[in-house]
């Protein structure tokens, strides 16, 4: 990779950008993910205020390929508990998921939930296998990647993991920001240098709710971009992190391994957030079933993503 030398940029021993090849004018085909017809608007359920988008693998990738085609300036937000329980304490945290183009189910509890109420068959999209899924197709297409957040290094031993993968993925670049806010100049730079890549979809990994935020401040500025927040996918395709065995991943005890892998940084958020999002859900439920239905939607009720914006 080239180093990008014309822009000043933010440098300190924790930062570094790199644009391997200047961006050609974008050239996209006309046509989705085989057999996909992607609509402009996007169901979801509400699980304590957050809308769930009703998705798969599959139709989230339709979507934003979509996206990518007309170059829509859109973000991505993949939900666990963690995320739904600090929408509840945050009302901007609640605002940036409620403006997100989607916000996918990442956990195993947020996909039982969503089927629960939606009676929708929704299915499991955490962010690093939407790396995988759109790293691979978007080969064929030439789809630009911006790979921002992480450690030093990690966004770089990411991007190699991933080239041997799929050798025909372009990175339009990468950049490891300072564990401190950027400056008002120095946030400009890194967006002009991203601009200037051509990047189509830009990675997040600066971790929940940080990369939320990132995004909120960010989509429109990238022009024509897809913002996607990932966070420990960086951690998980870089290696740094070993991720759990496929069936924990699919029975929903993910979160064990994870917090034998993490307990310093995750013991709050399983042993304690979690327990309490149980209870808030108990009591969502309790209230749905004493409501008297009307015609407006209620907070377990499938709705349409525009119209409920």
């Amino acid at each position: 990779m080239l180093s990008h030398s014309n822009t000043r940029l933010p440098q300190p021993m924790t930062a570094t950008l790199s644009l391997p090849v200047p961006a050609p004018e974008p050239v996209l085909s006309g046509d989705g993910p085989r057999g996909f017809q992607a609509g402009r608007t996007v169901p979801h359920v509400s699980i304590l205020g957050v809308p769930i988008s009703l998705v798969d693998l599959k139709s989230a990738v339709g979507t934003i390929s979509l996206w990518v085609q007309n170059r829509d300036a859109k973000y991505v937000c993949a939900r666990d508990v963690h995320g739904l329980m600090l929408s509840l304490q945050n009302p901007m945290m609640m605002d940036i998921h409620r403006t997100a183009g989607l916000v996918v189910p990442d956990g195993m509890p947020v996909v039982w939930l969503s089927k629960w109420r939606s009676k929708q068959p929704v299915k499991r999209v955490c962010g690093a296998d939407l790396v995988d899924a759109l790293c691979d197709g978007g080969q064929s297409k030439g789809l630009r990647h911006f790979f921002y957040g992480g450690k030093p290094g990690v966004a770089e031993a990411m991007i190699r993991n991933l080239k041997v993968k799929y050798p025909n993925l372009v990175v339009a670049g990468s950049y490891s920001p300072p564990f401190r806010r950027l400056t008002d100049e120095e946030d400009a730079d890194v967006v002009d240098a991203i601009n200037r890549s051509g990047a189509q979809i830009v990675w997040i990994g600066l971790s929940t709710p940080k990369q939320e935020f990132w995004m909120r401040d960010h989509v429109g500025r990238i022009k024509g971009a897809t913002l996607i927040g990932v966070g420990a996918a960086f951690d998980f395709h870089s290696g740094s992190v070993s991720r759990a065995p496929k069936w924990m991943q699919q029975s929903g005890f993910e979160w064990l391994h994870r917090l034998f892998s993490e307990p310093r940084r995750l013991w709050r958020r399983y042993l304690v957030m979690a327990p309490a999002f149980i209870l808030k859900i108990i009591c969502e439920e309790i209230a749905l079933c004493l409501t008297i239905k009307s015609p407006q939607n209620g907070p377990g009720e499938v709705t349409n993503s525009d119209k409920a914006r």
